[in-house]
């Protein structure tokens, strides 16, 4: 900037300040204490009925924040809970369909029906459960498909299974009927009795209980435990039928008073033994060197002959389908010759038909 223009606004900024009077210090001072006092005057006065209100202030601006938030959470409650409704229902409604519609055995089912006891029938006043005819089914369809390489999913397989369907459902029927016989008549089957029928097989096998094992999931697809309750099944209903047939039980107990009062064994057993392949020989044995591994005389036949000496007669044994009365006629080195009277039962299936036709049954799928 030249001399010249600064002087010039030198001089303009003399005159401007001569124009405009300066503003006295006394009026400044006036100014400030009434703004000083004007916003002492504008502080509210602390009480406790206005920290009451400055406090329902407060709250009422956080209200509007509390209230939404409680209505998402009843919101989210209704919403989850008629989600899981819809879940439960769902998963009924195909359980349903798949069991008494489309009559579904896989494995995924199975299991549903090891949880929940679904009927499957109705024999007398007790319900079959489902689980119980899927056990016998599935074993079925596992031999076959593994051991026979039948191919379910095909028309020839589906004949196939449709033909057994009605024979599982008759097994486990009666099984349900024996169980009501078993509960009538004070009859059961121990734990000791199933363990020594698993010896037995292991002994017929001679195998381990692992490889008994692994024969059973190999062949049946069953656990060990699948393959004891079956046995106890079939435990229970032969001493059902034996409970039931008081003839076959009074003539068994005839002829083994006979033989305790001195008779003649060969004799006694030619007259009253229902075997017919033994009895003109004396009752003795075909095999004349029975082990536990033997599988033509009957496993408690031979768990009874181990504890005789010989020239020994027992009482009465039940084995599977006849009262025996067996005597030990020699020992070799745990190979042994006998002789037996056997008495036959009657099959269960005399006293459960018997029992049905006071109780009938009624199925809840289609088998035909």
């Amino acid at each position: 900037m030249s001399e010249i223009s600064k002087r010039i606004n030198k001089e303009r900024l003399s005159k401007v300040r001569n124009i405009i009077p300066p503003v006295p210090r006394r009026f400044k001072r006036v100014k400030n204490e009434e703004r000083i006092q004007e916003a002492f005057q504008n502080i509210p006065n602390i009480t406790n009925e206005t920290v009451a209100e400055h406090r329902e202030d407060v709250l009422k601006g956080a209200r509007k924040y509390k209230y939404p938030l409680q209505h998402s959470k009843h919101r989210i409650v209704i919403v989850s809970t008629g989600l899981l409704v819809f879940a439960v229902l769902a998963f009924f409604v195909y359980i349903g369909l798949a069991l008494y519609k489309l009559q579904s055995s896989s494995s995924f089912v199975y299991r549903v029906t090891q949880v929940l006891p679904l009927p499957v029938a109705r024999a007398g006043s007790h319900f079959v459960t489902y689980e119980n005819y899927l056990f016998q089914l599935r074993r079925y369809k596992h031999y076959y498909q593994t051991q026979q390489r039948v191919d379910f999913g095909g028309k020839d397989g589906q004949r196939q299974l449709d033909k057994y369907k009605p024979v599982a459902m008759e097994q486990v029927v009666q099984a349900a009927y024996v169980k009501q016989l078993a509960a009538q008549y004070h009859v059961s089957a121990s734990n000791s009795e199933v363990d020594a029928e698993i010896g037995s097989l292991q002994a017929q096998n001679q195998s381990s209980k692992q490889e008994l094992a692994d024969v059973t999931n190999k062949f049946f697809g069953w656990s060990l435990e699948d393959l004891k309750r079956e046995i106890k099944q079939e435990l229970l209903a032969q001493k059902v039928a034996a409970t039931l047939d008081t003839d076959a039980r009074t003539r068994a107990d005839a002829v083994a008073a006979q033989v305790r009062a001195g008779g003649d064994f060969a004799a006694l057993a030619a007259d009253n033994s229902d075997d017919a392949a033994t009895k003109a020989n004396g009752g003795q044995y075909l095999n004349t060197s029975i082990t536990a591994a033997s599988t033509d005389v009957p496993s408690a036949v031979v768990r009874q002959l181990k504890t005789m000496q010989v020239g020994q007669v027992s009482g009465v044994v039940q084995a599977n389908g006849s009262f025996e009365i067996v005597k030990l006629i020699a020992n070799n080195n745990g190979k042994m010759t006998a002789a037996h009277i056997s008495v036959k039962i009657n099959g269960i299936e005399t006293y459960v038909s018997a029992f049905a036709k006071k109780h009938p049954s009624h199925v809840f799928i289609r088998t035909l």
